[in-house]
């Protein structure tokens, strides 16, 4: 499946909605939408992945540079990730790192 990695920004919050398969020959995408969501600095970033099939190492790797690209006062929220996602992120200990959360509602009232 294609990928698709779309910003908008709402409410002084940057959202990025995922769709298809996130690996290696797509991270590159993600990548550009997250610095341009950092240049509007934004209270919390969003990962809307209800629609995000697969994600390989290469996206694990852009959801680091995102944690360190937004520095410490953005908190970062993944909104319904799919269980092959979410236990990707899982094995690494990232969701350490980030807010689960199943609705977007529950990422931008927190």
């Amino acid at each position: 499946m294609s990928f698709t990695a779309t910003l908008e920004t709402r409410d002084n919050n940057a959202i990025i909605k995922l769709a298809g398969d996130l690996d290696a020959s797509t991270a590159a995408d993600f990548k550009s939408q997250v610095e341009a969501a950092a240049a509007t600095s934004p209270n919390h970033l969003v990962l809307d992945m209800a629609e995000l099939d697969y994600m390989a190492s290469a996206g694990l790797r852009v959801l680091i540079f995102a944690k360190q690209k937004m520095g410490q006062d953005v908190e970062i929220y993944v909104v319904a990730p799919q269980e092959l996602v979410l236990g990707t992120i899982e094995k690494t200990g990232f969701h350490h790192s980030v807010h689960i959360v199943e609705k977007y509602e529950e990422a931008v009232t927190a």
